[in-house]
């Protein structure tokens, strides 16, 4: 990890697979996470941990399944929101989305679902930025 600052705009032009972040930072036990995202991503849950959502770019849509049935939370430019732990969810971004997530080191992306992971994925736990 670096010990300078980090141009965000700079570290998501270094790439562009979908679904498959990059981590820019540890904080504590925790990576700060980057990625560009466009169509649909997996059904999954994640049972120990919540999940921040923080729109750099774009808009990210997360389908949630909750007690009182299914709901879209729709996140534009600068919006957050936290996936309770436990709550089955599917991100989305129709026209595409660049995203910070902030996750316990080695969670991975795809929570409970490790089969089927579609194969332009190429990291669910992250790659550390530049590698």
């Amino acid at each position: 990890m670096s010990n300078e600052p980090i141009a965000l705009g700079t570290a998501l032009a270094s790439f562009d697979a979908l679904w498959s972040p990059r981590i820019v930072t540890r904080v504590n036990d925790y990576d700060v996470r980057i990625a560009k995202v466009q169509g649909e991503h997996m059904w999954h849950v994640h049972a120990d941990t919540d999940e921040f959502f923080l729109v750099l770019d774009g808009e990210l849509h997360i389908r949630l399944r909750e007690a009182g049935g299914e709901r879209t939370v729709r996140l534009p430019r600068g919006a957050v929101f936290t996936v309770p732990r436990g709550t089955e969810h599917k991100p989305h971004a129709p026209g595409g989305a660049a995203i910070l997530m902030f996750e316990p080191t080695g969670t991975s992306t795809v929570g409970d679902r490790p089969a089927g992971i579609p194969g332009h994925i190429d990291a669910t736990t992250g790659h550390v930025l530049g590698s």
